[in-house]
């Protein structure tokens, strides 16, 4: 049973409703706007919002969207048949209404469709019903035993039919021999007195007929081109004797018509077999059309013009005006005209760093967001998908959720407590430095770092820290703030519990009055199950008010691994009803890319989340916010 149905405009107006188990649809459809239709991640038609499976189809000529809803426990196999059968009639029902592509025309529209979705339903429903029983059949019902009792009486039924073939075969040989003008090259059939057709007791098949028809279109064109060829050679031997007198005057020719004996050529060849070919290549169809017009030279034209049959002329313009028509707008776009370009552009993605099934995901949604468009003026297929490629791409690295930290710490202040900031990610991706970064950034800014070290694991983790603590601190030191310490380190050695160690900066923190305290974590695989749950025991206990994956640039497929793992072992280890997962990225190493910058795509499109801070370099100044349409731009260019 459907929860529910509805149909509504991409501009928000709803134009139809059909409430099924479900008391209202707001809540799933409001998630898969969200989520999925303002967030470019068409890919799978298919949305999963708590309890609820919603299919979704999109039709981009007329600005629809259809979505059905229904409990994700069940299996329905008629929900995609019934989605097409109601866009379908939906559609051509309502066609006038909907054209005219106005907010006010729409609203005061009356779409009575209850009644024929209820049938449409009903339909569905029974299809599928028919279709569920399927018995195992019997031997003897199947095709394997029918076989040989099919092919014998199949055989005998076509004995007479080849013995009359072969028969005839027979004759035509013993014809075309005993004539007197007999030739190895094969004879018309109505000139050689064969019987032809059906009113003298013989069927031809279908590739007899084409086999003939072929044979006379060579003999006919052929004989032409031989009387050419062999005017051709009768006139290439130059004659010994003059035929006619010439007569000078002066040195001069009195009749200059009388020297010139040659036939008249173009290019080398005569006229006559010139203007023969390009009527034969006109006759062809289109091809010879195009040709005739891509042709540009004086000389075709010419011949071009002396032909005198009309079908020339009239074929010349039908080319030249269906090409036009071509070039204007005012063709819809479908997957065939598509999937070369989208085939491209994914091959293109890949290249670029950018995870395979995440490359098949984008094309697919720009295939889904194009399918049905009418085509700008002058617009071609390539321009159209790259143009929606890149608006995707710039939608996706654009957050759902902006994170202004600078904002966030100072509403923290006003509440008399310490803005928390976690950092989580696998080994060696630069979670240490990057802190080290945001520290000077925020220090910058003018707000005071505590810096906790909860990396009790790895040798040095903790020396490391110190030293950065001692640059920043003799980049800001207390006496340009007024004797304010503005960055500290907390610490408490090695093979102590994280989380407790967390708990204890941040009470510090707030009694020492600091603003900010960041968490730096130790670096461990997404497949190591004690340290995962340690990282999240530390998050739920603690409870910071932004949790970073800090991500290498580098990788492509792993990213999306790594983010998928992270956000699983939090949700699964985590203690509290509603558990918290990754806020935000830090992409590191991002000026060892040139412009495979594929990775940023990957990480934000499998989490939703945005890249907060972009590492560019060593130095604590190469810190960046990203920019998403130089990134695009770096992503598709060749």
């Amino acid at each position: 049973m459907l929860d529910f149905f509805t149909i509504f405009s991409k501009g928000g107006l709803v134009l139809w409703c059909f409430q099924g188990v479900s008391d209202s649809c707001t809540g799933p459809v409001n998630a898969l706007i969200r989520s999925v239709l303002l967030q470019e991640r068409g890919g799978n038609n298919s949305f999963t919002h708590e309890a609820l499976t919603l299919k979704y189809k999109l039709d981009n000529q007329f600005e629809l969207v259809f979505v059905v809803g229904f409990q994700k426990i069940l299996t329905l196999t008629y929900v995609d048949k019934l989605i097409d059968d109601v866009h379908r009639l939906f559609r051509d029902k309502y066609r006038t209404e909907i054209q005219q592509q106005s907010a006010l025309s729409l609203l005061n529209g009356t779409f009575d469709f209850q009644n024929d979705f209820l049938r449409l339903l009903r339909e569905a429903e029974e299809s599928s019903k028919i279709r569920a029983p399927t018995t195992m059949k019997k031997f003897e019902d199947s095709e394997k035993a029918k076989k040989p009792v099919r092919s014998m009486i199949e055989t005998r039924g076509e004995k007479p039919k080849e013995k009359a073939k072969n028969s005839k075969k027979k004759g035509a040989k013993k014809e075309g021999s005993d004539g007197p003008l007999a030739t190895s090259k094969p004879v018309p059939a109505e000139k050689s007195g064969l019987p032809v057709g059906p009113e003298n007791g013989v069927e031809l098949s279908k590739e007899e007929l084409i086999r003939r028809k072929r044979e006379e279109f060579i003999q006919k064109h052929g004989r032409g081109m031989e009387k050419s060829n062999k005017s051709m050679k009768s006139d290439a031997p130059k004659e010994k004797g003059k035929k006619a007198p010439r007569v000078w005057e002066l040195g001069g020719c009195a009749n200059k018509e009388v020297l010139d004996y040659s036939t008249p050529t173009t290019n080398g060849t005569p006229e006559a077999a010139l203007s023969e070919d390009i009527n034969l290549i006109r006759g062809t169809g289109s091809g010879g059309q195009l040709q005739d017009l891509d042709c540009s030279s004086s000389d075709d034209e010419g011949a071009a013009q002396n032909s005198t049959k009309p079908s020339a002329t009239k074929g010349t313009l039908g080319g030249m005006f269906g090409m036009l028509k071509g070039l204007v707008g005012s063709k819809s776009l479908s997957r065939e005209d598509m999937e070369s370009v989208l085939d491209k552009m994914r091959d293109h993605l890949i290249a670029k760093n950018v995870a395979a099934d995440i490359a098949v995901q984008l094309c697919e949604s720009v295939a889904n967001k194009l399918e049905g468009k009418v085509m700008g003026t002058f617009s071609t297929v390539t321009s159209t998908v790259k143009q929606a490629l890149q608006e995707s791409l710039v939608q996706i690295l654009q957050p759902q959720r902006r994170v202004d930290m600078l904002r966030d710490i100072m509403d923290a202040q006003r509440r008399q407590r310490p803005y928390v900031v976690t950092f989580c990610g696998v080994n060696g991706v630069g979670k240490s430095t990057n802190l080290a970064k945001i520290s000077f950034w925020l220090l910058e800014n003018g707000f005071s770092v505590l810096i906790a070290a909860c990396d009790t694991f790895r040798a040095g983790a903790v020396e490391q820290l110190r030293t950065h603590t001692r640059r920043l601190s003799a980049l800001h030191p207390p006496e340009k703030h007024g004797g304010r310490t503005m960055v500290q380190l907390f610490e408490k050695g090695y093979g102590k519990d994280a989380a407790g160690i967390a708990m204890e900066a941040i009470a510090f923190a707030r009694n020492q009055g600091f603003d900010v305290v960041l968490v730096d974590t130790a670096g461990r695989m997404q497949d190591n199950a004690p340290l995962m749950t340690a990282l999240a025991k530390l998050i739920t206990v603690n409870t910071p008010d932004l949790v970073l994956f800090v991500g290498e640039a580098l990788v492509g497929n792993e990213a999306v691994d790594q983010l998928v793992k992270f956000n699983r072992a939090l949700a699964d280890h985590s203690m509290a009803q509603t558990p918290r997962l990754i806020d935000g990225i830090v992409l590191t190493k991002f000026d060892t890319i040139d412009d495979k910058v594929g990775a940023a795509i990957s990480m934000t499109y499998i989490t939703s989340k945005p890249i907060v801070f972009v590492g560019t370099g060593q130095t604590y100044c190469d810190l960046r916010s990203l920019n998403a349409k130089a990134v695009v731009a770096a992503l598709m260019k060749a």
